[in-house]
């Protein structure tokens, strides 16, 4: 079965290099920025701009080779990539949860932002907390990396 997905736009974000960058939305070093929508799909963004959050589905375009089992940029210790929401996947698909500051025309702009510049958008979904079972969460491996998950920066290892 082969699977295609044509982006729908272009995420733009303060963020040219890999190197440095927030690994998380919720990090400190987040930053703003925008999507800019192609032609062809503004008409789905009607009725976006009364969410504060949404979530943004895109192509990891920089991404090194799928790897299977990764170290994450908060462990030492390596983990199944399923594990974790390293970049080198077998199918290279990000996943952020931003702040939604206004829609103007085709354009998005974004707070919390962790994304590469010039990044392919694939979808947007509105956040609805309703939606999200919170009662219950367990952060696995991760429960050991407390306030580093806010500070912690990328580095070349999924190149």
């Amino acid at each position: 079965m082969e699977i295609n997905f044509r982006p729908i736009g272009i995420i733009h974000s303060p963020f040219s290099s890999l190197e440095n960058m927030p690994i998380q939305p919720t990090s400190d070093a987040s930053g703003s920025g925008y999507l800019e929508i192609f032609p062809e799909f503004i008409e789905g963004i009607n009725d976006l701009e009364g969410f504060s959050h949404i979530y943004l589905l895109y192509y990891f375009h920089q991404a090194g080779q799928s790897i299977l089992s990764v170290t994450p940029f908060l462990d030492k210790q390596p983990h199944g990539i399923f594990a974790t929401r390293a970049p080198s996947r077998p199918n290279p698909i990000g996943l952020s949860l931003v702040k939604l500051v206004r829609v103007e025309e085709n354009l998005i702009y974004l707070d919390r932002l962790d994304v590469l510049d010039g990044t392919p958008l694939l979808d947007i979904k509105p956040y609805i907390p309703a939606f999200e079972d919170t009662e219950t969460i367990r952060l696995g491996w991760l429960e050991k990396a407390g306030p580093k998950m806010r500070t912690t920066r990328s580095d070349d290892r999924f190149k």
